[in-house]
C-alpha cells in the first residue's frame, strides 16, 4: 500500500454539515485511511443556520493531522494533489485584502431569505416556475446562495459594502490552501443566478439581485489545478508545499460520481439521514410539478438530478430512541424484528414525514404518521413499517424521475443506511429493480473528490477509473412475490401521503 502512494496518491476532503472527513487514496483508488474533525452550526434565530469558517478551517487541519499521524513519511511525502467535496449553498464573504467579513456564515439549509427571493422575482419579471426552468434549482428559493447575499445587503450593510468575493464552502478551504478565489461549475450551480444550459452565470440574472457581477468568483474546470500549498497551509496541515490544490466540487456531484454515477443514466441512492436518488444525464432533469434539484456535474457534459425525501435516516434513528433506550446493539436487533414481521408489517403504515414534506408531497407542512395501527401491532411491526415507509418514499422519487428519464441498473447504494441486508432487499422489492451496495460504501463523497482531484494533477488519465475504485457487491434482485405484494402496499402508501399532505394543508 506505502509504494501505492508513494507512487502518487491523493488527499481527499468530504466537507459535510457536520464535520469534514480528510482521506487519502493511493494511486489504484484503496482509500489507505482517513481523519475526521467535527464542527457546530449555530441556530440563532428561527430559519438561520449558520457556521464558522474558522471552526472549517481548524477541522481540515486537525482531520489532515490526524490522518497523517497514521501515515509514513513516503506515503505523505507520495501525496500529489488535494480534492474538496464540500456541501452546497455557501455564503463565505471576504474583503479586496482576503479577510473575512462575517464570523459565522449561513449553511445550505439557512432560510432567513425568503424574501429577497420574492423580491427578485419582482423584479426578474419572472415566476418562480421560470427560474427553476433555467437554474434547476428545485429546494425553496430562499435557500440559494444570491438571495441570501441580497438578505446581507439589507440587514448588515456595514460590512456588505467591503464584499469583494462571496465564497462556497469548499472554496473558502481552498482558498486557506493557495490564496486562489474561485469556484467550479457544479458549485456555482447552487448559486441561484446560473444558467444550467450556457454552464455559466447569466447575465440578466445576476442584475436582478442588483448585486455586482464580480462578487461571484471566476468558475473554472472542477479538475482546474488552482495551484499548490502556500508556506503557511503547507505548515500547519503537514503537508509537502508542492501539493496541488484542484478545483473539487460540490457534494451533490462528488458523490454522483464516486457512486459511479457519471454517465448518460446511471443513478445512486444515497441513503443518511435525508435520502435521495440521482441520475446522471447529458440533459438536466427538469420538472416544474417535482422540481428535481440540479447541479451541474464534475463530470464535463453532466449534470446530478435528484429528489428526496428529509427524513429517512433520522426516522430510523428517532424509532431506536424511542422503542430501543439502552440496547447494546440496537439496529442488529431491530433488523431482527423487522424480519420477523414479514412483508406489510400486518397492515401498518409509517410516512416518514417527520422533517416535513418534500416536493413531492402536498406540502410541506405535513409530518410523519403510522396509520391503521392496532392492539396487535408490536415493535416488530412498527421498525418493519419505517423501514418499509422510507423506501416507499423514495420509490416515489424513483418513479417521478422514471416518468422524465430512463434509469439505468443496478441503482447504486450508498451511505450508511445500505449496510442492513434486509433493508437493500426491501429496495429491491419495492423498487422493482436491482439494486447493489456500492463497496465504497459511506466514502463517495471523498472517492467523487479524489478522482476529480487525480485526474486534475494527471495521476489518472480520466474519470472511468472510478468504476474499478468503487466497485459494487452484495447485489439484490426483486422477487417477483414480493414485489406484487409492494405494488399493492405502494398505492395504499400513496393514497395515506395524499390524505396526510390534504390534512396538514387544512382541507
Amino acid at each position: 500500500m506505502s509504494e501505492n502512494v508513494a507512487a502518487g496518491g491523493v488527499l481527499a476532503y468530504d466537507f459535510g454539515t457536520g464535520g469534514i472527513k480528510a482521506a487519502l487514496f493511493a494511486s489504484d483508488g484503496r482509500c489507505v485511511d482517513s481523519g475526521f474533525a467535527a464542527y457546530e452550526t449555530f441556530y440563532p434565530q428561527s430559519g438561520f443556520h449558520e457556521q464558522s469558517p474558522a471552526d472549517w478551517w481548524r477541522a481540515t487541519v486537525d482531520s489532515t493531522r490526524a490522518l497523517l499521524a497514521k501515515l509514513s513519511p513516503a506515503q505523505i511525502a507520495g501525496i500529489r494533489a488535494i480534492g474538496i467535496s464540500g456541501h452546497s449553498l455557501g455564503v463565505v464573504p471576504l474583503d479586496a485584502e482576503g479577510r473575512l467579513l462575517r464570523a459565522r456564515v449561513p449553511i445550505w439549509s439557512d432560510s432567513r431569505a425568503g424574501a429577497e427571493a420574492e423580491a427578485f422575482f419582482a423584479t426578474l419579471g419572472e415566476s418562480a416556475d421560470a427560474w427553476y426552468e433555467r437554474t434547476g434549482c428545485g429546494f425553496p428559493p430562499g435557500l440559494y446562495s444570491a438571495f441570501k447575499l441580497m438578505w446581507f445587503r439589507a440587514h448588515e450593510p456595514e460590512w456588505f459594502e467591503r464584499a469583494a468575493t462571496i465564497l462556497g464552502t469548499k472554496d473558502y478551504i481552498n482558498f486557506r490552501l493557495t490564496g486562489v478565489r474561485a469556484t467550479d461549475n457544479s458549485y456555482a450551480s447552487g448559486s441561484g443566478v446560473y444558467d444550467l444550459r450556457a454552464r455559466r452565470y447569466a447575465p440578466d440574472l445576476v442584475a436582478a439581485t442588483g448585486l455586482p457581477h464580480g462578487i461571484f468568483p471566476e468558475i473554472v474546470p472542477s479538475t482546474r489545478v488552482l495551484g499548490t500549498l502556500t508556506a503557511a497551509a503547507a505548515a500547519e496541515l503537514g503537508l509537502p508545499q508542492t501539493v496541488q490544490v484542484v478545483a473539487g466540487g460540490v457534494d451533490n456531484s462528488c458523490m454522483a460520481l464516486g457512486a459511479g454515477a457519471y454517465k448518460e443514466g446511471r443513478a445512486y441512492n444515497s441513503l443518511g439521514s435525508s435520502s435521495w436518488i440521482a441520475i446522471s444525464s447529458a440533459e438536466p432533469v427538469i420538472d416544474a410539478r417535482t422540481k428535481p434539484y440540479v447541479f451541474d456535474h464534475v463530470v464535463p457534459g453532466q449534470y446530478a438530478s435528484a429528489l428526496a425525501i428529509f427524513s429517512a435516516g433520522t426516522s430510523h434513528t428517532w424509532l431506536r430512541d424511542i422503542l430501543f433506550p439502552g440496547a447494546e446493539n440496537p439496529y442488529a436487533e431491530m433488523d431482527r424484528l423487522a424480519e420477523e414481521s414479514g412483508i406489510g408489517a400486518h397492515g401498518l403504515f409509517f410516512n416518514p414525514t417527520l422533517a416535513g414534506g418534500s416536493s413531492l408531497d402536498v406540502t410541506p407542512a405535513m409530518r410523519g404518521a403510522f396509520a391503521n395501527l392496532d392492539l396487535r401491532h408490536t415493535r416488530a411491526d412498527m421498525v418493519r413499517a419505517v423501514m418499509e415507509g422510507v423506501a416507499f418514499g423514495l420509490r416515489q422519487a424513483l418513479e417521478e424521475l422514471r416518468r422524465l428519464v430512463p434509469v439505468a441498473e443496478p441503482l447504486v447504494l450508498v451511505g450508511g443506511g445500505a449496510k442492513a441486508p434486509l433493508w437493500r432487499q426491501i429496495y429491491a422489492d419495492v423498487y422493482g429493480l436491482k439494486v447493489a451496495r456500492a463497496a465504497i460504501g459511506q466514502q463517495a463523497a471523498a472517492l467523487g473528490a479524489a478522482v476529480v482531484a487525480g485526474v486534475g494533477c494527471g495521476l489518472w488519465k480520466d474519470f472511468d477509473v472510478v468504476d474499478a475504485f468503487a466497485g459494487s457487491c452484495d447485489g439484490h434482485e426483486p422477487g417477483p412475490a414480493a414485489r406484487a405484494e409492494y405494488d399493492v402496499l405502494f398505492k395504499r402508501y400513496t393514497s395515506l401521503a395524499r390524505a396526510l399532505g390534504e390534512w396538514a394543508r387544512g382541507e
